[in-house]
């Protein structure tokens, strides 16, 4: 049955002898339950939210949304359909074409009988509105499950092409957790050279300045304030050397505030951390988690110009370069986890922590790793 109600959608319920409707129908906000995208249609946790369909020939669809890394298996549909993008960032690609990225507001329209497939990056979520039509009583035909190596072309491969597992960091991403261990120890003649080796692996202007933003949360302002004074003049002696590094882009939609801000930096908090936080430091200063819920993971984490692995690689680069906060160092060793990191990855960033020059630093990050490992197998 949960296949037959996946979404593009709710195929079975369309009668060819339905009437036509007569009055206008209103299905309240929030009076359907959710429904889990069936394992065989996708890969990874999808939700569908607000089916519709109307009596024939009215199209069919409902609200979608995306985990980061869940897509669509490959399919077609009859009629066509059209995705409405309304919040985070994806993917959509037909087969033979090149995988296209997807934001807020943008609007696709797939043509009848094309094979293709659609769902979230690695690292951001993604919510569309699906609408088809059905032709015979159905909407979508599906087809095989899209491999990793399909999802995301970077996938390592052997000699075969066949996929091998992701264990090893990029050039870019190496040199987060550098940049921000020298911030963190107020470092800046080595802080200078680290961000000269991110820019040249192909880190943006916008991605090392949002590092160095978010590390505030961390480390503090005046840290913060003094890496980017650092990073400014590290662009400006590249452009005087004829260097020009890509720009980057800033965030693709707007912050919400209010009780919005609350609601999305709390779903970003329990996403991170696996639950919702709770504890006796928050019963004892209730006040801090809402700082937490609404600026570092509503204000910050809401900003998609860098993704959360890269937002997880500098948190952990800080924190295993600031002495004492070893709980603090674990939860976002097991949040590196969660955002797709692997124990490999992990590693290499401890590697990566040795050119810091301070054992302590190493021995800090190599422990809490080890007891995060372990947690996470529990």
């Amino acid at each position: 049955m949960n296949r037959l109600i996946a979404p593009f959608f709710a195929l079975s319920l369309i009668s060819a002898e339905a009437k036509a409707a007569s009055e206008i129908r209103i299905t309240p906000n929030g009076s359907q339950p959710s429904i889990q995208g069936a394992a065989e249609n996708f890969t990874g946790t999808v939700r569908v939210d607000g089916l519709f369909k109307g009596d024939l020939p009215a199209r069919v669809g409902g609200t979608v949304t995306f985990e980061p890394g869940a897509r669509t298996a490959w399919h077609t549909h009859p009629l066509g359909q059209t995705l409405i993008v309304t919040a985070g960032v994806g993917y959509v690609q037909q087969e033979g074409g090149p995988r296209q990225e997807i934001r807020q507001g943008d609007i696709v329209w797939i043509p009848p009988l094309t094979r293709h497939w659609h769902g979230a990056t690695a690292s951001t979520g993604m919510t569309h509105i699906a609408i088809a039509e059905a032709e015979d009583g159905r909407t979508v035909t599906w087809a095989e499950q899209v491999s990793q190596a399909q999802y995301d072309p970077a996938t390592p491969q052997d000699s075969t092409g066949t996929q091998t597992s992701i264990d090893t960091l990029s050039k870019k991403q190496q040199a987060i957790p550098l940049i921000a261990a020298f911030m963190a120890t107020s470092d800046r003649p080595n802080l200078n050279v680290a961000l000269n080796q991110g820019l040249d692996a192909g880190l943006t202007v916008s991605e090392a300045r949002e590092i160095l933003v978010q590390l505030y949360a961390y480390v503090g302002f005046p840290r913060s304030l003094n890496a980017l004074n650092e990073l400014m003049s590290v662009v400006q002696a590249r452009k005087q050397r004829g260097i020009e590094d890509a720009p980057g882009r800033e965030p693709s939609r707007a912050i919400p505030a209010g009780d919005e801000l609350l609601e999305a930096g709390t779903a970003n908090q329990t996403k991170i951390s696996g639950a919702p936080v709770k504890g006796p430091v928050f019963e004892f200063a209730p006040v801090i988690n809402r700082f937490l819920q609404t600026h570092l993971f509503g204000d910050i984490f809401e900003r998609d110009n860098l993704d959360w692995q890269s937002r997880e690689l500098a948190t952990v680069g800080a924190l295993a370069a600031t002495p004492g906060v070893e709980p603090q160092l674990r939860s976002h060793m097991l949040a590196s986890l969660r955002v797709g990191l692997s124990a490999a990855q992990l590693r290499q960033l401890i590697e990566q922590l040795k050119k810091h020059g301070d054992a302590q630093t190493v021995e800090r990050a190599d422990t809490v790793l080890t007891q995060a490992l372990a947690a996470s197998v529990k």
